[in-house]
């Protein structure tokens, strides 16, 4: 089924509603009398009804790392909510070649919407503006294309925003003093996610004064966060405060801090992993904090897929459309809030 579908570009002009908090839609009047309609497409009564069954193909990279696995399993987790959708899964991938081809498979099958997970953002622009030129809008989740044609809506977290709240709150715990050592793990260097992450930290910092001192990049795993964190704890004989960017890759990190029995610093974590929660929670390591990153967003794609293929809108929004881009918060987690986020937290 094709409900209501346009051209991708027509689609992405109409559609310049950013995401913002709004109400719920009111559908009566301020005289109190009953005006009972049937409900809009963005009332929560539309939202939710159940619609013509969409053929959703979702893509995205191999679940080699605890936050990739639960962006997959929230994703099926979702689309089993809806007796209206059809999942088709290609097989994740780290291939951009193998990718490229499952896209075009779903373009071939003619399915109502792609979410798709790239694993290299510019390398799969083409084939999406391809399924967009060909009707079938493509949500973009968490590695953006290179070209807004390339996806009616696209889903982000935060990256420069986590950034911003590592550095933030390491500027409420050391930034009294003016010679701080901060340090720094990376991900993966030449992934723009890391780069925005780095800029957030460095200019969040730089609002009281501190700067980075020592910075190495790992890869996101645990084998390279332990290898990362042992060379910067060897150059670095005082820190003050460590941002480690990723939770997975923080199990070696962590590992690393305990064999060179260092304790002197605070450490934040990043993603927000259920282990690095009960490393905060327990209160007896050097992890104080970590930064969310959403793990629901390709979750997000599929409810947005759906409401996009149904021709409906989000219900806490007036917009009558979907928006094209939806950014999520990056808070900080503490031994103060922990309690609200371990639950839904997954597990490295």
């Amino acid at each position: 089924m094709h409900a209501a579908r346009m051209s991708g570009r027509r689609q992405l002009v109409t559609t310049a509603a950013f995401l913002a908090v709004g109400g719920l839609v009111l559908t009566g009047c301020s005289s109190g009398e009953d005006t009972s309609t049937e409900p809009t497409n963005n009332s929560v009564e539309g939202n939710q009804a159940e619609g013509d069954t969409v053929v959703i193909g979702f893509s995205g990279p191999a679940a080699d790392h605890g936050w990739l696995g639960a962006i997959n399993s929230a994703a099926l987790a979702e689309a089993e909510k809806y007796p209206d959708i059809d999942l088709r899964v290609a097989e994740g991938t780290n291939d951009a070649n193998l990718q490229i081809s499952q896209v075009e498979q779903f373009i071939n099958d003619d399915v109502d919407a792609i979410v798709l997970l790239p694993t290299d953002g510019a390398a799969l622009t083409e084939v999406a503006t391809r399924a967009m030129d060909a009707g079938i809008p493509v949500i973009n989740v968490d590695r953006e294309f290179s070209s807004p044609f390339a996806a009616r809506t696209t889903v982000l977290g935060d990256n420069y925003g986590m950034g911003v709240s590592a550095g933030t709150y390491i500027c409420e715990q050391v930034g009294d003093n003016s010679d701080a050592v901060v340090a720094e793990i990376a991900g993966i260097d030449s992934l723009p996610l890391t780069q925005d992450r780095s800029q957030g930290f460095e200019d969040a910092l730089a609002d009281c004064g501190l700067e980075v001192s020592n910075r190495v990049a790992a890869d996101f795993t645990v084998q390279g966060g332990e290898a990362a964190a042992s060379q910067l704890l060897s150059a670095a004989p005082e820190i003050d405060a460590l941002w480690n960017h990723d939770d997975d890759q923080g199990i070696g990190v962590l590992a690393a801090i305990d064999a060179a029995g260092r304790d002197e610093f605070i450490m934040v974590g990043g993603a927000g992993s259920a282990n690095a929660m009960r490393e905060i929670e327990a209160g007896d390591s050097v992890m104080k904090a970590t930064i969310i990153y959403p793990h629901t967003q390709a979750a997000d794609g599929i409810r947005l897929a759906r409401l996009i293929a149904q021709d409906k809108a989000m219900s806490d929004l007036v917009e009558i459309e979907v928006p094209n881009r939806v950014v999520l918060n990056a808070p900080v987690v503490t031994s103060e809030n922990v309690d609200q986020y371990l639950p839904t937290a997954f597990e490295s």
